[in-house]
């Protein structure tokens, strides 16, 4: 496993990262005993950064990774977690509630402390809002020792782009742009370093497009971007290639993006996860699937308000 530099919080951070949604049973029933076998196996491999939510399964995921984290030493693993996003269209970044949101995942996960605590999908309310409201929770959590550090998370770039140029972060968490279909997250990878921000990128498949099983439903991909990366999938099938393994190769190859957040609860794919990441990359499928996916190249979807889906940098 590769380790690299966090931004300037002085942390070293795995290249393959894990993300703790799927132990909320957010993308099929999962068994608990299941899903703490899967974190051990995770950190016992080489994974040291966790991620979750109180949003994933409803504070499920939380509960589960808190009987997971209590079985290991709290030095071995950095644990971020997630306020201001506690349904489909629950929101709240009061200062008021930001500070009660992160006491109760400090319970769930039966710890006293947070390494990066991030404000979850803001684009979804006004950034007034955020601003006077959370920001000042994080910078009172900090005082208070609860969290080690702060940031934002969200799909539209312009969500870092904006909360940057209004105050300092030292990480944000970023999904569905560092991926076979989509690098535009290097579009303010050069920002991030310039104010030594701390990157993690997450998504690696796109919440599924880059895969093998059925796309879900609620899949918010455009129909042409739908048959594109099954093309894609298709094409790596039929050279007895799985796309999966060639989307997560691709995104923890590149120095620049410091870690990657995969989300599993079962320990085997865990392992085979992790297991890629130290095989070389087939650079001649990677070309094949590349140009397949060219026409869809950094297309994405909107995401929240109108005024984070408009970059500030253009």
């Amino acid at each position: 496993m590769k380790y690299r530099k966090l931004g300037k919080t002085g942390l070293e951070v795995s290249a393959l990262s894990f993300g703790a949604s799927s132990l909320g049973s957010v993308f099929r029933e999962t068994n608990d005993a299941e899903s703490v076998r899967t974190v051990h196996t995770a950190v016992d491999m080489g994974i040291n950064l966790i991620d979750v939510s109180p949003y994933y399964g409803l504070t499920k995921a939380e509960t589960v990774l808190g009987k997971a984290i209590a079985w290991m030493t709290r030095d071995r693993f950095i644990l971020t977690t997630k306020a201001g996003r506690y349904g489909a269209d629950q929101f709240d970044f009061s200062e008021k509630r930001i500070m009660s949101s992160l006491d109760e995942s400090l319970q769930r996960l039966q710890t006293d402390y947070i390494d990066i605590l991030f404000l979850h999908d803001i684009e979804f309310v006004p950034f007034e809002e955020v601003a006077e409201g959370a920001f000042l929770a994080l910078d009172k959590l900090k005082q208070q020792g609860k969290i080690r550090f702060a940031g934002v998370s969200g799909l539209p770039l312009a969500v870092f782009e904006k909360t940057l140029a209004y105050t300092e972060l030292d990480a944000v968490l970023s999904y569905c742009h560092y991926s076979l279909n989509d690098t535009s997250l290097l579009d303010i990878v050069p920002l991030l370093e310039q104010k030594q921000v701390g990157l993690v990128s997450a998504s690696p498949l796109s919440m599924g497009l880059l895969g093998n099983r059925p796309l879900a439903d609620w899949h918010p991909a455009g129909a042409d971007i739908r048959a594109l990366c099954e093309e894609a999938a298709m094409h790596c099938a039929a050279k007895g290639e799985d796309i999966a393994k060639l989307a997560v190769q691709f995104a923890t190859a590149n120095d620049r993006i410091p870690t990657t957040l995969v989300s599993t609860a079962n320990p085997d794919n865990i392992r085979k996860n992790i297991e890629w990441t130290d095989e070389p990359l087939d650079q001649e499928l990677l070309a094949e699937v590349l140009a397949i996916l060219a026409p869809i190249h950094n297309r994405s979807w909107e995401s929240g308000r109108k005024e984070y889906n408009t970059s500030v940098i253009g």
